[in-house]
């Protein structure tokens, strides 16, 4: 079998305080003084309460412009030693902007990270807020349009907020040429995933395996090419899947989805990029030739520039060739 991590990818669901590798949470709480968030169980399933609190314990030990940056860096190159040609790192930044200083010092910070490397930063907004906060949250993406910010999201439980009052958010980020990434169809229908395509116009999805129990929404995406950000190691955690045998990848990928395999949150669900290649091959029997497609999948849905597009893709095939 060919070594996955030579396959080129890119990987476009990846968010910041997640990314964090453990050695830099145990520095910063240490540094800080904070506790170390206790892992989730393995083989267990756990409600959303248990991952966003240990999601927040590990936040709050991110503390200044250089933490951020130090995570943004540290996550690119984490991501390039798993074969990662381009990375899209997923920021809300309001999550930071109390002990920063404001949204602009976190945008900043993030964007400090990333120089230099091939990253681009999507500005997310959470399900979880009211929609005045997306609006300016959208507004701040696109003011930085052009200058690393490519795309605009919204994360958090889903179950929380109403599509369509987001809309305004997603027509402003739309006007600035920025990708819409909303997460959808995590633990809500495929009418959820559907509505973020109608109305919020997602050109991506953040998850979305709930599509594949309805046709009407699995043509809808294969035929507007909205891909979805598939996290393998995320699901079965938070319950929305038994086990990876119960992935539904083959019915996207049959239905002409395409899919792009994320890495979501390594810190809570151990695993990076790496991995859900792993999970893909030895779990669902993918060949290598399925495992370059969903490689084509994740590249041709990003906004990385054309040229990274181009020499990824041309890493694919050499990787399919033997080469």
């Amino acid at each position: 079998m060919r070594d996955l991590r030579r396959l080129p990818k890119a990987n476009l669901h990846l968010h910041l305080t997640g990314s964090m590798r453990p050695a830099t949470l145990a520095d910063l709480a240490d540094r800080y003084g904070v506790p170390v968030p206790p892992p989730l169980t393995p083989g267990m399933a756990h409600g959303w309460a248990a991952f966003q609190t240990r999601y927040d314990a590990a936040r709050a030990a991110v503390r200044t412009a250089d933490d951020v940056a130090r995570l943004v860096a540290e996550a690119a190159a984490g991501d390039a030693a798993d074969g990662a040609g381009w990375l899209e790192l997923q920021v809300d930044p309001t999550s930071y902007a109390e002990r920063l200083g404001g949204l602009e010092p976190v945008v900043e910070a993030v964007l400090a990270g990333a120089r230099g490397g091939r990253t681009g930063i999507v500005l997310a907004a959470s399900w979880t807020r009211p929609p005045e906060v997306a609006v300016e949250v959208a507004r701040l993406a696109a003011r930085y349009a052009g200058a690393g910010v490519v795309g605009f999201g919204l994360s958090n439980d889903e179950r929380r907020g109403r599509v369509a009052d987001f809309a305004p958010a997603f027509r402003i980020a739309a006007e600035a040429g920025l990708l819409a990434v909303p997460h959808a169809g995590f633990y809500e229908p495929a009418w959820h995933v559907r509505d973020c395509v109608t109305t919020l116009g997602a050109r991506r999805i953040g998850h979305g395996l709930s599509a594949a129990a309805d046709p009407a929404t699995l043509d809808l995406l294969a035929a507007e090419g909205v891909a979805l950000e598939v996290c393998p190691t995320s699901y079965p955690p938070l319950g929305v899947i038994a086990d990876f045998a119960a992935l539904p990848l083959r019915t996207l990928l049959d239905a002409g989805v395409r899919v792009a395999l994320g890495s979501d949150d390594p810190l809570l669900f151990p695993g990076g990029l790496h991995r859900q290649y792993e999970i893909a091959r030895h779990e669902l029997g993918c060949t290598d030739a399925e495992l370059a497609v969903l490689a084509r999948h994740s590249v041709e849905a990003s906004a990385a520039p054309a040229e990274v597009r181009r020499r990824l893709a041309a890493g694919i095939d050499a990787w399919v060739a033997g080469v």
